[in-house]
């Protein structure tokens, strides 16, 4: 810190900020992002999946209605640790197969058997990028199994009367859907919704399963006992330090969420009879 400032703030307080803003805590405040994406791209995932189950779910055809109740019944008996660990490293051996299929020569594949991958060729190298991007469809997978019963409800709770009458002015079933249907139902699905993106925003704090540097994992290792030979003891066990920053994180990001999930329904009950705004 420059002696102006220690001047002003003192010695200790100087210290303190000096800490706080090392190369290893500003990879820490840096490792947010990872969460945040997931976060945001996680509901994305879920929200795709929760509508293609729902309609799946509504659907007049018995085989889709079958393929709907597997996905959200199926899914949503998975816990979601197992299903986060499982999908990111099933798919990248799938892709790994695939690659030793036709990048392995017979010689090599016999050569190797019972190691994985079998060839150079078949190695399929994935940064954290690409681990979080299967993390968050991971999570897309397992909540939109939960979406996908809210939003099952919610369009059984849109009244059939507007959808007859939607039908009635000549509207094609996809258009009654697109166009009034769903529209109409989202009044109903956002608490539930809200309540799902909030179990979702808490599974995120699971990336660091995966080997991703996110903030669990820096909290763990910046709050560990710290030793250096030239100083002995840094600081003692400070982990509960790092963990409460994390939870007033949470807790920041539930108030956040409170409020723009408030907003959307307000936006939403628009137009709606006062009914089914309650």
């Amino acid at each position: 810190m420059p002696d102006w400032l220690t001047n002003i703030i003192g010695q200790d307080l100087s210290d303190g900020l000096a800490y706080i803003t090392n190369g290893k805590h500003l990879m820490w405040y840096a490792s947010f992002r990872f969460t945040i994406f997931a976060g945001l791209f996680g509901a994305f995932c879920a929200l795709i999946f929760g509508l293609l189950g729902a309609i799946m779910l509504n659907s007049n055809f018995f085989l889709f209605r079958l393929i709907g109740a597997a996905y959200a019944n199926v899914v949503r008996g998975v816990p979601d640790v197992l299903f986060f660990l499982f999908f990111p490293l099933a798919f990248e051996q799938g892709v790994e197969y695939f690659l030793a299929k036709s990048n392995c020569s017979a010689d090599e594949l016999a050569a190797n058997i019972g190691n994985w991958p079998p060839c150079p060729d078949a190695q399929w190298f994935l940064g954290t990028n690409e681990y979080l991007i299967l993390a968050s469809v991971s999570l897309g997978i397992v909540y939109g199994a939960f979406c996908a019963n809210v939003i099952h409800g919610a369009m059984k709770s849109v009244n059939k009367g507007q959808l007859e009458a939607a039908k009635a002015y000549g509207m094609k079933p996809m258009q009654v859907m697109l166009r009034v249907h769903i529209p109409q139902m989202w009044i109903y699905a956002l608490p539930g919704l809200s309540n799902i993106w909030m179990l979702l925003v808490k599974a995120t704090s699971l990336l660091s399963l995966l080997q991703i540097a996110d903030i669990v994992l820096w909290a763990d290792r910046l709050g560990a006992p710290n030793y250096l030979k030239q100083v002995g003891l840094v600081h003692p066990d400070w982990r509960w330090k790092y963990y409460l920053v994390l939870f007033l994180f949470y807790i920041l990001v539930t108030f956040l969420s409170e409020r723009a999930f408030a907003y959307l329904r307000k936006k939403t009950g628009k137009g709606m009879v006062d009914e089914a705004v309650l």
